[in-house]
């Protein structure tokens, strides 16, 4: 068994109704609290209601930041950041998706050091201190890990850039997962946000930083999300599939934590940075059917457990045979959940491809892959996801 190490600090309250503990949680890290979301509208609605009572019941007094949004910005961040300091918050609460959480994060670092969170990337030679503000999270979706990650993803839309403050002190102090939260969300962000899931548990299994814990957490999560997410992209409301999908995101976010993505996941953070339409999900969707069948031969064992995972009769098979039909057993998996698409269908033009094969060597995620692709290989593949 090789050696690892594994460290996780996020205290986490899973299950249904657990948002009503969502005051006492708050009051434990201070009593002045930035509430960060996207703008409202009618499904948030109730749950922002139930959170505001909740932080006035546990003396906890809240101002609200309502202006996430999708692949947040470095501006985004520095409005909520400004607000933070001047209603003088000694705690950030992220409620909702990925994108809510980690503006938190940044936030959180921003607010109480000088300069911007971009000037704090996992990069920079300058990182987040013992300043940082305490966060605590709430999770809306079942996508991105991020109540469990030191990951924060950021935009930089004058770069064209996306990449992520990346350290421990940026860990959700303690998340809530509660899967009544998700019932209202909609099919195609289930599907978007479970694919990364997927991905998520994935990569860190075929990962080579991988270990024996990542191994056991990230082959739960794929068994859940290759049962379960299909369930709940057709039938929304499906309590069960909701939890079970809770749990799998969760289980993710604890391997990406400690393991770590992939190429697929480089290439998406460049599709989002160049592209800030296109969900993360779907950056991740559109390339995997042609980076599995560049990946398979390499780590073929791994691929045949999955493939197995997807289908049982492959017990009988070699691990190479296996292998080869679990890429084909996860394309039929995209297509169940309608995340099936091409560079076409998210609007990208193949005259772009190059230079978005180049930013896709920016973040290091392409080093962590088993098949260390080169940047002519990127450019095959992205060039292989469109249609024609």
């Amino acid at each position: 068994m090789k050696d690892f190490e594994y460290y996780q600090p996020t205290e986490i309250k899973f299950g249904r109704g657990r948002l009503n503990e969502i005051g006492e949680a708050v009051a434990r890290f201070g009593k002045r609290c930035l509430l960060v979301t996207v703008p409202s509208f009618p499904a948030l609605d109730a749950v922002l209601e139930t959170a505001r009572e909740k932080l006035r019941e546990a003396g906890v007094e809240a101002a609200h930041f309502d202006g996430v949004i999708p692949n947040p910005t470095t501006d985004v961040v520095t409005a909520g950041a400004g607000m933070a300091v001047d209603f003088e918050a000694d705690v950030v609460l992220g409620l909702g998706g990925g994108s809510s959480m980690d503006t938190a994060k940044a936030i959180a670092v921003e607010a109480t050091h000088e300069g911007t969170s971009w000037d704090y990337l996992f990069f920079r030679p300058t990182q987040p201190t013992e300043k940082t503000l305490p966060v605590v999270a709430v999770s809306t979706t079942s996508g991105t890990g991020s109540q469990v990650t030191q990951v924060a993803v950021v935009t930089n839309p004058e770069e064209k850039n996306k990449s992520a403050l990346y350290h421990p002190l940026i860990y959700p102090r303690l998340s809530i997962v509660d899967p009544e939260l998700m019932l209202t969300v909609p099919e195609h962000i289930t599907a978007s946000t479970g694919f990364d899931v997927f991905a998520h548990a994935f990569e860190s299994y075929i990962n080579p930083g991988g270990s024996p814990y990542t191994d056991l957490m990230a082959l739960e999560a794929v068994r859940l999300a290759a049962r379960f997410l299909p369930t709940a992209v057709r039938e929304g409301d499906n309590l069960e599939a909701r939890t079970h999908m809770a749990w799998a995101d969760t289980l993710a976010g604890l391997c990406i934590a400690n393991a770590g993505v992939t190429l697929p996941h480089g290439i998406g953070m460049a599709v989002g940075g160049n592209y800030p339409h296109v969900m993360h999900g779907e950056a991740l969707a559109v390339v995997y059917p042609a980076i599995l069948r560049y990946t398979y031969k390499t780590v073929a064992d791994k691929f045949a457990v999955v493939g197995r995972i997807f289908n049982q009769s492959l017990a009988g098979l070699g691990d190479d045979e296996a292998a080869a039909k679990a890429c084909d057993l996860i394309e039929g998996f995209i297509k169940d959940i309608k995340m099936s698409i091409c560079f076409e269908d998210l609007k990208i033009p193949k005259e772009e491809l190059k230079a978005l094969a180049e930013a896709s060597l920016i973040l290091p995620d392409y080093k962590n892959h088993p098949r260390v692709a080169d940047l002519d290989e990127i450019y095959k593949l992205l060039k292989k996801s469109c249609r024609i």
